[in-house]
């Protein structure tokens, strides 16, 4: 159930990226005399103060919002995987040194070194912020990989593949990873939120792109035309409560994967179940 209404949840939001634009047309940075209109017919969700029209700015705040958070959970997986994989199966010296890697990452200040980043950036478009938010949140998922590739790598199947001559690169990729694919999704989906989060917190703070209409972004110019003194509601409500529910989904769809991939909570819910009956 829950990975059905996490899933309904994500589908309409990609939907809004993807068609969404294409279906209203119209540009979100055009201003009208309409400053600061609450919602009606010809504004479902009202405008800003310079008359930009808010659904449309939800609508391609999307598509950067969520682009920033696949892309970034996409990248950090990817380091991850490599760190973590490799370093669980070789051990030794690799591991060590992918280990003491891992741990300086994981005991720096996340946000902070974020803020620090993208305030050094040459650019600050959707590729330059999705780097800075992976390169700051791939540990975790490392240390995650690493030590559930410690106990994989004794299993008899990979013993086997060993036995039967297949090399290294071949026995983690295509031997291990494929066992930790609920993990890695689980991590991915993780990583998602938190960048939309990041994302949104950078916009918010003035350090990235504000060119480009984001959620975001959104927020930073209604703090900055103070909508929340004035009672402009429809003008930060909207794209905090996109961030919310998207980021609702996310847990959704992982909370569904882990109760599928572990067996101590299948085992825990039917326990429940037979007590309640």
């Amino acid at each position: 159930m829950k990975i059905k209404i996490g899933f309904g949840i994500l589908v309409f939001f990609a939907l809004m990226a993807l068609v969404g634009p294409l279906l209203i047309g119209a540009d979100p940075a055009a201003t009208s005399e309409d400053g600061l209109q609450g919602p009606s017919a010809e504004h479902w969700l009202g405008t800003t103060q310079t008359g930009q029209d808010i659904l449309t700015q939800i609508v391609y705040g999307a598509r950067i919002s969520m682009g920033v958070g696949v892309l970034s959970a996409v990248i950090a997986n990817l380091l991850a995987i490599l760190v973590g994989l490799v370093g669980g199966y070789f051990g030794g010296a690799v591991d060590e040194v992918l280990s003491v890697l891992t741990n300086i990452f994981l005991v720096l200040p996340a946000l902070p070194l974020i803020i620090v980043l993208a305030g050094y950036l040459p650019q600050r478009g959707v590729g330059s912020v999705a780097v800075v938010i992976a390169v700051t949140g791939w540990a975790w998922g490392a240390r995650v990989l690493r030590a559930q590739t410690l106990s994989v790598r004794r299993r008899d199947f990979v013993q086997a593949a060993r036995a039967s001559g297949e090399g290294p690169l071949r026995i983690i990729f295509f031997e291990i990873m494929p066992v930790l694919l609920p993990v890695i999704a689980t991590s991915f989906l993780a990583t998602v939120v938190a960048a939309i989060l990041a994302e949104a917190g950078l916009s918010f703070l003035g350090l990235a792109d504000l060119s480009t209409v984001s959620w975001g972004s959104m927020l930073y110019f209604a703090q900055n035309g103070q909508a929340l003194l004035i009672g402009a509601w429809w003008w930060f409500i909207p794209p905090g409560l996109c961030i919310a529910l998207i980021g609702t989904g996310l847990a959704l769809v992982n909370f569904g994967i882990d109760e599928i991939a572990n067996p101590r909570l299948r085992t825990v819910k039917v326990k429940v179940r037979k007590a309640r009956t």
